[in-house]
């Protein structure tokens, strides 16, 4: 494990090393053959990529090749299959599908409607982000905001929608492909500050994607200078959720205008935001290397606090020595670990998805490994519909073995830090496959939570 340079502040370091700059160059599904590496793989695989890739979105860059990949342990790989296209991504029926038209080289209208009714049946938007929440403002539901927990508003900036590469599970895939109006963006930042300044409740804006780190520093001030003005004191803390730390980190460091993004940085901090980049590292290879550690370091310079956050996923960093070593290394580097996630309920989820209850194990397993200051991360949490769920365990109640859980973040705040308990189950992977104990049919927040997204749905109507 290396470790970064001795730092110094912003206005001291030179964002350019000796020699020019790295250029930044995308591969695509358009691109699979142009990518040297992949020429050693079988025939069969190769296409494998081309028929999955025609599905879900696929972007690599030369980072994530040549750093980040180690090409003889392909397939098995942790980065490999965190960013290449796997058979087993798509099910049976969808791969032949698909497959058949590949083969045959059909249009580009024939296989985009056999692709596009596929999508439509992995679940492109869970959890209710397109019905349950988007907010209404002045009467119109307002593009690119979510507003889910009360007091913390998501935002998605359009020239932010892409990321550096993607990853081969995300559960916003459906923000990369298919028609623009299914996505969630939004270029005029002015109605999401007006939205702001009525909402003194919201303590919290997340500025997400896709990556905004993707944006250049000077669109990306447009969007957050004004969080400056005094009609917006009230949101106190600025979160951007990023993998560029792991698929880009030259972006802090050797990208042209990496000094003008650490300034804006400073200039929120010192104003006196909490500024948390919410960092997205599913392995600790992903920041195994000097240019990640010096791009932690210069954001950490501008007073940055960085948090770290991921999925639990089958064939990338299902292991309790792979969490406690990313989190024990994240600690040495200065990154507070937060969130430990259970795979989402969309995409291929089928691929990568791992049980609650070996979750769990994996989760405590490496807990157990570690000093307090690493015991931060939370999870396994699910971010189902009426909030996020941690599995806090498994016991026995009335001598039947149960799952226990609470909230963490709840679409009603009362609901937060409640226990309750639902039938140990070892294969279930997700909430909507957890019973409730003690004869109950329905868990305490279900009746709630139904009319929270009756109430949504007839306001969006009216709208309309």
């Amino acid at each position: 494990m290396t470790y970064f340079l001795p730092r110094r502040p912003i206005s001291t370091l030179r964002s350019v090393p000796d020699g020019a700059p790295e250029r930044f160059r995308v591969y695509t599904e358009r691109h699979l053959g142009e990518i040297p590496q992949l020429a050693a793989l079988p025939a069969e695989q190769r296409f494998a990529m081309r028929v999955v890739s025609s599905v879900l979105p696929f972007r690599v860059n030369d980072h994530v090749l040549q750093e980040l990949i180690e090409w003889d342990r392909v397939p098995n790989d942790p980065i490999f299959q965190l960013v290449f296209p796997q058979r087993r991504m798509l099910s049976e029926e969808h791969f032949a599908r698909v497959a058949a038209l590949v083969r045959r080289s059909s249009g580009k209208e024939e296989l985009g409607a056999v692709v596009d009714e596929v999508r439509e049946e992995l679940n492109p938007h869970p959890a209710g982000q397109q019905e349950h929440n988007v907010p209404l403002f002045r009467g119109r539901p307002l593009a690119g905001v979510q507003h889910k927990y009360r007091e913390t508003v998501l935002f998605f900036p359009s020239q932010g929608q892409t990321c550096h590469a993607y990853c081969s599970f995300c559960f916003r895939w459906a923000q990369f492909v298919g028609a623009k109006g299914q996505r969630f963006s939004e270029t005029d930042a002015s109605q999401l500050h007006d939205y702001l300044a009525e909402a003194p409740e919201v303590t919290d804006l997340l500025v997400t994607g896709g990556d905004p780190m993707i944006m250049k520093a000077k669109v990306l001030q447009r969007y957050l200078a004004p969080l400056l003005e005094p009609r917006l004191e009230h949101v106190q803390s600025i979160r951007i959720g990023s993998k560029a730390l792991s698929f880009w980190p030259q972006r802090f460091v050797t990208d042209e205008d990496a000094d003008q993004l650490l300034r804006l940085f400073e200039r929120l901090v010192a104003a006196g935001k909490h500024l948390a980049f919410m960092a997205h590292f599913d392995h600790w290879r992903e920041f195994d290397n000097d240019i990640c550690h010096r791009a932690i370091g210069r954001l950490q310079d501008a007073g940055v606090v960085i948090r770290a956050q991921a999925p639990l996923l089958a064939h990338i960093n299902d292991g309790a020595d792979i969490w406690a070593t990313m989190w024990r290394n994240q600690v040495r580097l200065g990154i507070v670990p937060y969130y430990m996630f259970v795979e989402r309920d969309t995409g291929a989820r089928a691929h990568f998805e791992v049980p609650l209850a070996r979750a769990y194990e994996i989760y405590s397993s490496a807990m157990r490994r570690l000093s307090g200051l690493a015991r931060t991360a939370r999870g396994p949490s699910m971010s189902a519909g009426p909030g996020k769920v941690e599995v806090q365990g498994v016991t026995e109640v009335d001598g039947e073995k149960v799952f226990v859980l609470r909230f963490i973040q709840a679409r009603n705040p009362d609901w937060v830090q409640r226990p309750f308990f639902a039938r140990y189950d070892e294969r279930a992977t997700w909430l909507d496959q957890l019973r409730p104990t003690g004869g109950e049919q329905e868990f305490f927040f279900e009746e709630h939570y139904r009319q929270i997204c009756h109430r949504r749905e007839e306001a969006h109507d009216v709208a309309q």
